[in-house]
């Protein structure tokens, strides 16, 4: 079998080009397993047929030995090979211009266009943009916008004494609107969110739990902090203005829905959560929450599902910005390697999250420091 050296992939920094040497292990496991959140990181060249193909190609896979890989069809040209009629390489570099473009028409417009609007703008049917856009972003291009918006919200009610100016400063037709997202999104009332909570009430407690010592916060919507840094001092540097108090009975059901969490992951009910964050940070805290219990992902994988696979470190920022644990199960996070990787409340307590769950890892589980 032949050896396969790294092949480059180009990414541009400040305007200038990068090599960054990719392993052709992982490259040839992408093609083996016709994963698509890899088109357009590489393409596959056959010696013996001359031709370069994308990962999700659906012909039939050639011997190892006679594959090689390019960080670009540009490259694969260069090394003359020609592009696969059947799966069509190149365009993913188009599709990746038209997304580009779409999101700069969503950044320069004061309304929000449609998605046939940028459909047709960029020239592609408004289903298959639709899955194109979703692909590179993790999201749709209507909750792009939306993200966006309430982002410029945010900017705005901190520079502006009344909601009012920052609702139409934001881009926002009308108030209600604005107080419709603000109710779906923050779960505060756009003063609140401006002044860092102020008017709105956070009710906390501590509880025992087979981990540890634990806090839990939760607003009138839902759980807004569970943590195993047992000092409201967080708590309170979040919502610094909230009025922010201890109620161990208010909280009673949510405790135990929580140490259910811990203790019978299988069975644990579903916890309301109020929680938000930028709209990368939602994608990654959404398919968080779609890893079963007893199972995990790589970074690289969680990555590569929203639709965003060379941001593996900003996924592992997005995990480390997580204020739920357990309930957003950042702790099902490990390395590509298959080692654990850190974990915010300790590398102890991730073992026995998931031992709990049924994982088994090579790592020897050692008792939680006091």
């Amino acid at each position: 079998m032949a050896s396969l050296a790294p092949f480059p992939d180009r990414r541009r920094a400040g305007g200038v080009a990068t090599v960054i040497h990719l392993d052709p292990d992982s490259a040839w496991a992408a093609f083996m397993r016709r994963d698509r959140s890899w088109n357009g990181r590489v393409v596959g060249a056959v010696k013996t047929t001359g031709i370069y193909c994308k990962p999700s190609c659906p012909a039939r896979r050639p011997k190892r030995e006679h594959v090689e890989f390019f960080g670009s069809g540009e490259e694969a040209r260069a090394a003359g090979y020609r592009a696969c009629l059947r799966c069509k390489p190149d365009e993913i570099g188009r599709d990746r211009e038209a997304v580009a473009s779409a999101v700069a028409l969503i950044e320069q417009a004061e309304e929000a266009p449609t998605l046939g609007e940028l459909a047709e703008r960029v020239g592609y049917a408004p289903h298959h943009f639709q899955r194109m856009f979703k692909r590179d972003l993790g999201v749709s291009p209507a909750e792009y916008a939306r993200a966006l918006r309430k982002r410029r919200a945010g900017t705005a009610l901190k520079a502006n004494e009344r909601v009012t100016d920052a609702v139409y400063d934001a881009g926002y037709q009308s108030p209600s609107g604005f107080y419709n997202d603000a109710k779906e999104r923050l779960g505060m009332t756009p003063s609140a969110w401006r002044d860092g909570g102020r008017g709105e009430t956070i009710r906390w407690t501590r509880f025992d739990s087979p981990l540890g010592q634990m806090l839990i916060a939760a607003t009138a919507k839902g759980i807004c902090r569970l943590t195993f840094d047992d000092s409201d001092v967080s708590l309170k540097r979040l919502f610094p203005n909230a009025k922010v108090i201890r109620d161990d009975g208010a909280l009673k059901q949510l405790v135990e829905g929580a140490l259910a969490a811990i203790e019978q992951p299988l069975a644990a009910p579903e916890l309301p959560i109020d929680v938000a964050g930028t709209a990368f940070q939602e994608a990654v805290w959404r398919e968080l929450k779609k890893i079963p219990p007893g199972e995990t992902r790589s970074y690289a994988d969680i990555a590569a599902a929203i639709g965003s696979p060379k941001a593996v470190r900003a996924v592992g920022s997005a995990n480390g910005d997580n204020h739920v644990c357990v309930l957003i199960p950042c702790h099902r996070v490990i390395r590509s390697d298959g080692s654990l990787g850190g974990y915010g409340g300790g590398i102890e307590r991730k073992k026995k999250l998931l031992a709990a769950e049924g994982h088994q890892t090579a790592e020897p589980l050692l008792p939680l420091a006091d």
